[in-house]
């Protein structure tokens, strides 16, 4: 029997013991993260799948593993198909499986750490229907099996200064009771991590590549706050910052806490808090205010000097990543390079710097076939060579104090063929369309979504994920509210009208199953544009990434002269920004790169 069938069997072991007839696994943690500590790792302990995004669910004689089209490759490569049914989101909801697959009169456990008061209705609703019930769990029968579980990370905090966050946090504190003000509210409940983060001027290291403490906090309406949080973790310096007017506590007061506001109207975010902090408000007698938590738009729409922040963060990261593209295009050719060679050797580059604390993210190093998972993640089992006929795809990005960066750049490696010319082609030609776009105040970006995809449409083609994400500054490289996608791709759903000042990655992509993958992306800043003559307010991108576009990839007669006009631009940009900081030798390829495109090429 594997690893993994072995856990699947302990699992179900345990839940016959708890008297449970299945039991969901979501990938995520107490907060809602998307990005998670090794010790909420539940479902790729269980099944096996390092991807971001997904859920299990366990049933006595079958089981199940939902994930998004950014994930169809990878969930296959990684999560056995003897133990486990592929299911596909948003296609098929996991509370719609579980109506038809639940045994008539189940009993399915969740843990209510782990899920939102939402899904436990829907869920709830979809059991009844099937004569079964859902069951909240005290323990999570996941970690009673799961012997070797890691203890969260006992990382101390830092203060972020206000060089960098541009507003005190007791500017942010006062902003925020002047919301409970308005809604008539006595406290609001803040569990998102990087939402506390940035409301009280702290980092921490607690998850990989994004720089937050595992904490809870409340806001009174006086502007005070209350911090909960493993009390190792507060170093005299944090202490000091934190002043009086934020009182700190154990994390585990947080539950006991919610209890006691008995009589009082407390907020809490229905999309970020958990079922488990509903359920200890309700039963302590407080009035629950079902509200966005509202750090969520402040922290989207980057001040002056955040904005200034991300700006020398792009242009030193651009540097990095032009290095190491040239070091690629001269090293891959004489074979010998693998994935993890090129990953190793990117961040060396970004560490040159002397100011990386971090990569943004895990960097997709992918190439050949591997470059069709949008979301691959290369290890020592999957790591492949870069070999003559394929396209190298790198997908990365830097933490640092003064902003987070997120780039993908795709390389051939020998000549491509003329297939994937056209197809590189027509990404670009949708990454111009979004970067060029203007839209009137209110548009949300949904709205814009198909900008990017109708080259790929044209030809019968698109991508199975969303055009863009919100990028926070010095925090999560995926930021809400804002997003470029549509419900029915992965990504989509509700979506955030943009704002100036809001930071977004522009993102299209292809991807041939078995072959090669591409996408090109920049982070773009909303601003306001002024129109003359217009009738209404408009907002346009700002590109901020700098970094030359591969030439040798693009048919330049399908290109319309206002697009090769806007690639000679950014290229004459990209020269401008990034040439100071290279050397001889670097500077002289960087301007060939950077050359005006010619028709015929």
């Amino acid at each position: 029997m594997s690893t993994y069938a072995a856990r699947l069997a302990a699992l179900r072991d345990q839940l016959a013991r708890d008297r449970l007839d299945g039991f969901v696994v979501p990938l995520t943690d107490e907060h809602m993260s998307e990005y998670v500590g090794d010790y909420a790792q539940r479902l790729a302990w269980l099944t096996g799948f390092q991807g971001s995004a997904g859920t299990a669910v366990v049933l006595p004689h079958e089981a199940a593993i939902f994930t998004d089209g950014r994930y169809t490759l990878q969930v296959r490569q990684q999560v056995s198909a003897e133990s486990w049914a592929y299911v596909a989101v948003p296609q098929t909801s996991v509370a719609g499986w579980l109506a038809e697959h639940t045994p008539h009169g189940g009993r399915i456990g969740y843990d209510p750490w782990l899920h939102t008061r939402q899904w436990v209705d829907e869920a709830g609703r979809a059991l009844a229907a099937r004569g079964a019930v859902l069951i909240g769990v005290d323990a999570n029968p996941v970690d009673a099996v799961w012997p070797d579980r890691p203890a969260p990370s006992p990382a101390t905090l830092a203060v972020h200064d206000d060089i960098h966050a541009g507003r005190s946090s007791a500017e942010k504190r006062a902003a925020i009771a002047d919301w409970l003000s308005e809604h008539r509210a006595d406290a609001v409940v803040l569990t998102a991590l990087d939402s506390i983060a940035w409301a009280l001027n702290i980092r921490g290291a607690d998850v990989a590549h994004t720089p937050v403490a595992l904490a809870y906090a409340i806001v009174q309406a006086d502007g005070t706050a209350d911090l909960f949080i493993a009390p190792e973790k507060l170093t005299n310096a944090v202490r000091q910052h934190l002043g009086n007017a934020i009182r700190t506590h154990p994390r585990d007061a947080f539950a006991p806490a919610l209890q006691t506001y008995r009589g009082k109207r407390i907020a809490a975010d229905p999309e970020r808090a958990v079922a488990a902090i509903f359920n200890a408000l309700d039963a302590g007698g407080a009035t629950v205010l079902a509200l966005r938590d509202p750090i969520v738009l402040a922290k989207a729409t980057k001040n002056p000097t955040e904005i200034a922040g991300h700006r020398a963060a792009s242009a030193r990261d651009g540097a990095a990543l032009a290095r190491f593209l040239r070091w690629v295009e001269t090293e891959a050719p004489k074979g010998g390079q693998t994935e993890l060679s090129c990953a190793a050797k990117l961040l060396e580059f970004r560490a040159a710097s002397g100011v990386l604390i971090d990569t943004s993210f895990d960097t997709i190093s992918a190439t050949g076939a591997h470059g069709a998972s949008p979301h691959y993640r290369v290890d020592e089992q999957s790591n492949a060579p870069l070999e003559h006929g394929q396209l190298y795809l790198v997908d990365s990005g830097g933490q640092y104090l003064d902003g987070t960066t997120d780039v993908t750049r795709v390389l051939a490696i020998g000549t491509p063929t003329d297939e994937m010319r056209d197809r590189f082609t027509r990404v670009l030609k949708g990454h111009i369309a979004l970067a060029t776009a203007v839209f009137p105040q209110g548009t949300n970006g949904g709205q814009l979504d198909g900008f990017a995809r109708r080259p790929l449409w044209e030809a019968g083609l698109d991508y199975a994920h969303g055009t863009g994400h919100g990028v926070g500054a010095y925090l999560s490289v995926h930021e809400g509210p804002q997003r470029i996608a549509t419900p029915s791709y992965p990504g989509g759903g509700p979506s955030e009208p943009l704002r100036a000042g809001m930071i977004i990655s522009n993102e299209p992509g292809y991807y041939k199953a078995g072959d090669y993958g591409i996408r090109i992306e920049n982070l773009v800043l909303v601003e306001d544009r002024v129109i003359e003559g217009a009738e209404a307010p408009m907002l346009g991108f700002e590109t901020l990434t700098f970094c030359p576009i591969e030439r040798s990839l693009i048919v330049a007669d399908m290109l319309s002269k206002a697009e090769r006009d806007w690639l000679d631009d950014y290229h004459a940009r990209v020269l401008a920004v990034l040439g100071p900081q290279l050397n001889a030798e670097e500077l002289a390829w960087l301007e060939k790169k950077c050359a005006p495109i010619a028709v015929g090429s």
